[in-house]
């Protein structure tokens, strides 16, 4: 090897170790979550998978510079909450992004799939997901690479003062237990009490999981309101039976999340309300300044616009602030910033037992 290329191998391996310990001197300075580690559906896009579940497309993003392949009109809930002040990260990337590589999988990676879920058959209507299993397989590479470049020690430390947010179950119940062309047959094999309670079970041995690796604040979300174009003789409530099977999830999953935190040592688990404030967003939607709490923004057909999912064919209403929903299932921006401040500065009604301003300062 001639010395002027041993000499560019020490001039990047001084510069990586620079930019490490630069990172980590930001990451744990006083009141700043280090990293950021998001798990879920749609909070993230398939861009980098072949899947029929995507958003790379017109209208997806258009006040966002243009579609990300994020299922909103603007930003997400992380998006917004990471540009909250309380990390030193701002938009997370995607792991499977070119960009999620090297020093900056230090400040979080977003394992996030649309139409993922917490079963491992859930989604296989959309082909290609990555459901909560390979999302925490995809963080046990990432943690790998983490120890190998700052060790073992200052690996835990990152760990356990990072940010852990899971959303996970509404995929488990839209694009499985009630998919139109499964569902009839798959209701009568299993009771719904029956198909929650395996959500539960498998969810419990996940978020274990999670811990095990290192997690120790986890922020778990619940399933919010389903969408009322399932059902087209709901009138104008949500619809009754999904939503009663999401309550009957969310009940336990809150149990869940108290049971977690008192036999995992050093863990907490904050159990997060989407469900209650989205619903009072739908039944106060005025109050919140929007002037329909109903109906999708980007639309084709259905009593709500929600019966073919938002495409580049699909209508779009001139003021999206103006509404909740950007379409049949995803919030839009300016629902998802109400969302992310009572998340971040929420009373024990929105997220129990402290909010994520308070679990980020524990």
């Amino acid at each position: 090897m001639s010395e002027l290329s041993n000499r560019q191998m020490i001039v990047r391996t001084v510069f990586q170790i620079v930019t490490v310990k630069v990172l980590l001197k930001i990451c744990f300075a006083k009141d700043v979550i280090p990293a950021n580690f998001v798990f879920g559906d749609s909070l993230e896009h398939n861009n980098y998978i072949a899947s029929l579940s995507k958003a790379n497309f017109v209208p997806n993003g258009i006040d966002f510079g243009g579609p990300t392949g994020r299922f909103t009109n603007g930003r997400t809930i992380v998006d917004i909450i990471g540009k909250s002040g309380i990390g030193s990260s701002g938009f997370t990337p995607p792991y499977l992004a070119p960009t999620a590589r090297g020093p900056v999988v230090l400040q979080g990676i977003n394992y996030a799939s649309g139409g993922g879920g917490i079963l491992n058959h859930t989604g296989n209507i959309f082909g290609g997901r990555i459901n909560f299993d390979a999302q925490l397989d995809n963080f046990e590479n990432t943690r790998q690479d983490i120890i190998s470049t700052i060790g073992v020690s200052a690996t835990l430390e990152l760990l356990q003062s990072s940010l852990f947010s899971v959303t996970m179950g509404s995929n488990d119940f839209i694009n499985n237990y009630f998919t139109p062309i499964v569902s009839a047959e798959e209701q009568k094999l299993v009771p719904p009490q029956v198909f929650v309670a395996s959500m539960i079970a498998r969810f419990k041995l996940q978020l274990t999981r999670l811990y095990t690796s290192g997690a120790r604040k986890i922020i778990v979300v619940n399933v919010g309101p389903l969408d009322r174009d399932l059902n087209p003789t709901a009138g104008t409530s949500c619809v009754s039976r999904p939503n009663q099977l999401a309550q009957l999830f969310n009940t336990e999953l809150r149990s869940l999340t108290k049971e977690l935190t008192t036999s995992l040592k050093g863990s907490i688990f904050v159990y997060a309300d989407v469900y209650r404030i989205v619903d009072d967003m739908i039944q106060n939607y005025r109050a919140y300044g929007f002037d329909s709490g109903s109906f999708a923004c980007c639309y084709i057909a259905g009593s709500f616009g929600g019966l073919i999912p938002c495409g580049p064919s699909s209508k779009v209403c001139p003021d999206r602030s103006k509404y909740v929903f950007w379409d049949p299932f995803h919030p839009s921006d300016a629902a998802n910033v109400i969302i992310a401040k009572r998340l971040l500065d929420g009373d024990s009604n929105d997220v129990f037992p402290i909010n994520i301003r308070q679990l980020a300062n524990v």
